[in-house]
């Protein structure tokens, strides 16, 4: 049996959403995935100071569905805000 950890590497994409509204709240962005296929998490980047929106964020969901997620959600005019879609580059170590 795959362990988690192994699953999430081998068949979980981290998906990069930029040009989010501020209104936008990670529900909204979890339906608009979820139509693609199952999503794992969603987060919205905050300021660390006044809690507000930084206007980007992560959605993470199966391989086939997060593909087919980028593809249609790329430009999508989301509250207003035509989103940018695409899988999120690997964190850098500092």
């Amino acid at each position: 049996m795959l362990s988690l950890l192994l699953y999430q590497l081998l068949f979980i994409m981290n998906i990069y959403v930029g040009n989010i509204s501020y209104k936008s709240t990670v529900d909204d962005l979890g339906n608009l995935f979820a139509e693609y296929g199952d999503v794992t998490s969603v987060k919205i980047i905050e300021d660390k100071f006044t809690g507000r929106s930084k206007g980007f964020g992560f959605v993470e969901m199966g391989d086939e569905g997060g593909q087919a997620a980028v593809e249609a959600l790329d430009g999508f005019d989301h509250l207003g805000r035509n989103l940018r879609v695409s899988k999120a580059n690997p964190r850098e170590e500092k």
